[in-house]
């Protein structure tokens, strides 16, 4: 058995994942990471080491033309030889706003509903040590509090990565294998399973699809520094590969020490609809204690804390502290935070739609 495969079936162990009697999706972009993925389950499965329905599960964003056409025809081909079932999803391009928060909308609700329909226990993603420590400077930069700092987690449920969403993700045109009977009376809701984020590096993606001698895609977007990404990926991490060499497992490392969250509960008037926290509530908290209840508040009201910074945190505290009421703090992602009556609202801005011929 190959080292990469080994350490792939230690780790499922270890997270104590179904081996038989279940439904796996597997994402894929035709690249070294994913494909690396597959082809170990593969490699368990013809060993007998798991019993599992596989689904390869690959979105075409189509932002890449041809391009991005002949990855889903590599993979089609790849899953074809293995003898893998393959779903696939389609969409048109969406270049407004943020080009990649849009693609990976519509790409985590295209596996939302692929693993629905095959009552799947999970959808897995082969998120390396290197894409963590990517994660963990790209919110450092940005300024993130410590649930960006903490980074991707292994195991999570899958429709809290839905919610993330909001009403951003476009409709889809996906064709889907036949949906099966529900084989998992223990997890109603499937999971987002990364089994590579602990242990695999880039280079080891890489060097197991070397060694079966499997031609990987490029994505030629993957080369484009505009991207805030790939310019950490391209020049910051090799600058800080020369002050220390084992910079992705030490920032990997960093983002698995950060400490879970421990909010401290604040009451809530249950005879309000949408009930929010009462400012005299919150003037009892310490700082420290406000910044990780406001944190917690707004993941609970937008889905996630992306794109919050300290300045918005920071704002908010100032809504809390303020004698007067009627002042607003402004969000990121079209929302807001009002301060009236002695109560925190959220609300989300109403954005108007001109008609076809303005």
């Amino acid at each position: 058995m190959h080292k990469f495969v080994r350490q792939l079936i230690t780790e499922w162990r270890r997270l104590k994942l179904p081996v038989e009697n279940a439904t796996v999706v597997v994402a894929v972009s035709g690249g070294t990471d994913s494909n690396s993925l597959l082809l170990a389950l593969n490699d368990l499965k013809q060993r007998k080491k798991i019993d599992l329905r596989i689904v390869a599960a690959h979105f075409n964003h189509k932002l890449r033309g041809l391009e991005s056409d002949g990855d889903e025809d590599f993979i089609r081909q790849l899953t074809t030889k293995l003898k893998i079932e393959f779903a696939v999803g389609h969409t048109k391009p969406d270049k407004t706003g943020n080009l990649e928060q849009n693609a990976r909308n519509a790409r985590y609700s295209f596996l939302t509903d692929t693993a629905d329909g095959l009552d799947a226990f999970a959808v897995l993603t082969a998120h390396t040590m290197n894409d963590q420590a990517e994660t963990f400077l790209m919110n450092l930069i940005r300024g993130s509090g410590p649930d960006g700092l903490r980074g991707m987690t292994v195991v999570r449920k899958l429709e809290e990565e839905k919610r993330k969403m909001g009403d951003e993700a476009k409709r889809r045109r996906a064709d889907l294998p036949s949906p099966r009977s529900p084989l998992l009376p223990f997890t109603p809701s499937p999971l987002l399973v990364r089994p590579l984020l602990m242990w695999a590096k880039r280079s080891s993606t890489e060097g197991y699809c070397h060694e079966l001698d499997v031609e990987c895609r490029h994505d030629s977007m993957n080369d484009d520094t505009a991207f805030r990404r790939v310019h950490i990926r391209k020049i910051l991490l090799p600058l800080l590969e020369d002050m220390n060499p084992n910079i992705i497992e030490t920032l990997a490392n960093t983002a698995a020490l950060m400490p879970q969250p421990t909010v401290t509960t604040v009451p809530e008037p249950a005879d309000v609809k949408d009930a929010s926290p009462l400012i005299k509530d919150l003037k009892q908290l310490s700082q420290s204690e406000l910044y990780e209840w406001i944190r917690a508040w707004l993941r609970r009201k937008r889905g996630s804390t992306r794109q919050l910074q300290l300045k918005h945190i920071q704002s908010i505290e100032r809504l809390i502290l303020s004698s007067k009421s009627g002042r607003v703090a402004e969000l990121p992602g079209n929302s807001r935070v009002v301060r009236t009556g002695g109560m925190l609202i959220y609300k989300e801005n109403k954005v108007e739609k001109r008609a076809a011929d303005d």
